[in-house]
């Protein structure tokens, strides 16, 4: 850890990104050791400018999916699940970002990022040592984005089957009780 605070612009684009992007892999790694852990971009961002002692008054949404993208590159060369899965916005999602990444390694974007995410965050609590739960541990989606989903379905369109007449619920067997 470096204490000599310097700037992103003193010290270049470059350099910054290269020394923010092993800082994310150190915090990414010590998330991955505890079950269910997530780490916002917010907190990643402040933790990777703490510990390189390079700081920017650039908004991390124009650097940090870079940073990300190094470290999910690297995870893929050293044949790691993407630590990148276990960073997440404030509404608990991974954002665009993550399958754009995934897509460039895996060759096709996942149909849900999230869902992909939170199967490749149960492989990172796999691989980097969580105290895992009998039975290995499930994929799990953040709360929030979990939240999100549940309420979406609840408020979603009645799946069930209506009188085409009277609009009401039709039983089991299709009939309507009033109408018929």
């Amino acid at each position: 850890m470096d204490t000599t605070e310097r700037t992103e612009p003193e010290v270049g684009t470059e350099e910054a990104r290269t020394a923010w992007a092993v800082a994310a892999r150190d915090v990414l790694v010590t998330t991955a050791g505890t079950y269910r852990d997530l780490i916002t971009f917010k907190q990643i961002a402040a933790a990777v400018q703490e510990q390189t002692g390079i700081t920017t008054k650039q908004l991390s949404n124009h650097w940090l999916g870079d940073v990300l993208t190094r470290v999910a590159v690297e995870c893929d060369k050293r044949g790691e699940p993407l630590l990148t899965s276990l960073c997440v916005d404030a509404t608990g999602s991974v954002g665009a970002n993550y399958s754009a990444t995934v897509a460039r390694l895996r060759g096709a974007a996942p149909e849900d990022g999230d869902m992909q995410a939170a199967e490749e965050r149960l492989a990172c609590y796999r691989h980097f040592g969580a105290d895992l739960p009998d039975g290995g541990g499930t994929r799990t989606l953040s709360a929030q984005e979990k939240t999100r989903r549940d309420r979406a379905k609840k408020a979603g369109p009645y799946e069930g089957k209506t009188c085409a007449k009277c609009n009401m619920e039709l039983p089991a067997n299709g009939a309507c009780d009033y109408c018929d």
